[in-house]
Parts: C-alpha cells; structure tokens; sequence
C-alpha cells in the first residue's frame, strides 16, 4: 500500500479545501485501497474576497510554502483560485514556479499544483471549447475569472454570480442550491459546465446530479484539482460520482 502525502496552501478563512479533496480521495480509497493519503496544510491570512486582501494573502506564499516544505510532501496546491487570476492572464504558471524554487530551496523538489492551473488542464482534459461558469463572486471578479479563462483559450458563454464577498459566507453556501442555479445559465453552446470557479464554494454533492441532468460534462476548481494532483502524482485520475473528469458515472 502506498502512502501519499499531499501539502495544502489554503486562505485562513478557508473551509471546503480540506473538506472536498479529502472527502473525494478518501472515496478513491475505497474503491482503489492500494493508495492512501495524508493531508497537511499551511494557512495565509485572507477574510474578505476583495482585491486588496488577495493581495495581502498573496504575499504570504513563500513562508506558507516554507513550512509544508519542512513536511516533505509529495506533490503540493496552492487553493485561491481567484487570488491567483485576479493578478492577471497566466499568473498560476508564475505563482507554480515560485512555490516549486521555494520548496526545491529546502531539498523538497516535489510538483506544485494551483487550482488556477488545475482548471483550465481540467477544461482541456474534458476536451471543452465553450464553458459556462458559476462563482461566489462580486461580478467584477467573475469578470477577472472569465477573463482569465478566455486568454487561455476558452469561451465562457455565460457566467453567473452568486455575489458574496465574505469567504466564510461562501464556504457556508448550501451545495444543494447549485442544483438549481445551474438551470440559470445559457448552455446552448456550452461544452461543459464549471459549476463551482472557486475552491471555497462547496459544490461536490451537487456535481454528479448536475452532469446527469444537464447531460453536460460538469468540472469545479475542486474537481480539477483533485484530477491535477492524481495525475502529477502518476495516479489514476479516478473518484466514484465526481463528474466526468475524474472517471464520470455512478
């Protein structure tokens, strides 16, 4: 049985991070149990959603980084999707970068995942052109977000904003609600759905129920995430009921 240890940069008033990529591995485990996984995380201080806090936070990557390095884990996410978008197109390949040479600088050369980064490889694992999209978000950061997706090469056809800007708010949203909010969106040209942009807005109870009413490939900065960190680590990128790019189906 091999043990896999997986470090985890979140925002202090994070909450879903270490609840949804936990809760998908520990379901891969009972169906794939020749892998088991250990979580530790570092936390940068960030309340409210707002550009100057981002910021703040941002600044905070390299002690963050620091000590998870001093854990020696096998791979390591950074979680602030929009933290990272919001400092302009292509930035998770920078913040990756930074992260790696702090980790390599304390003799822990391990890969560096960003949820940013994740969700777009993830839009491209599914093979999308066209998505639409659902944040917790202010509508100029869904902007940022949209933006941010569009340079890399993909169209957002329609976005919606669900408008809360405090970040314990957005981890208390019930995912329950994105079973319908997802009917608000125009899909008519879409490929695929990213039902959550944002690692903070739970979302995975919803996922499955959504691909399977929309008929539509379903993806969330979580989802991808977990996809990301799976195949970096040379795992099967495979979860039970988490939507079709991590195996799909029930």
């Amino acid at each position: 049985m091999a043990e896999h240890h997986i470090g985890m940069i979140v925002p202090s008033s994070n909450l879903t991070m270490e609840t949804e990529l936990p809760r998908m591995l520990r379901a891969r485990e009972e169906a794939l149990p020749e892998d088991r996984f250990v979580f530790h995380s570092s936390r940068m201080r960030m309340q409210q959603v707002t550009p100057e806090q981002l910021k703040e936070m941002n600044a905070q990557t390299e002690r963050a980084a620091l000590e998870l390095a001093d854990a020696r884990p096998d791979v390591v996410a950074t979680a602030c999707l929009v933290a990272i978008m919001a400092q302009g197109p292509g930035h998770h390949c920078t913040a990756e970068d930074e992260i790696t040479a702090v980790l390599k600088g304390q003799g822990a050369e391990v890969p560096v995942v960003s949820s940013a980064g994740a969700l777009l490889s993830g839009i491209e694992a599914l093979g999308a052109k066209r998505v639409a999209v659902i944040t917790p978000y202010m509508k100029p950061l869904t902007e940022t977000v949209v933006n941010y997706i569009e340079d890399a090469g993909t169209e957002v056809v329609d976005s919606l904003s669900l408008e809360v800007p405090d970040n314990l708010a957005v981890a208390r949203l019930d995912p329950s609600g994105l079973r319908e909010h997802w009917r608000r969106l125009d899909l008519a040209r879409a490929d695929a759905i990213v039902l959550s942009a944002c690692v903070q807005m739970p979302s995975l109870p919803a996922v499955q129920h959504v691909e399977d009413a929309s008929g539509l490939p379903v993806l969330t900065a979580a989802t991808a995430t977990t996809h990301r960190i799976l195949t970096e680590l040379g795992l099967e990128a495979s979860v039970p009921d988490a939507g079709a790019l991590l195996g799909g189906g029930r």
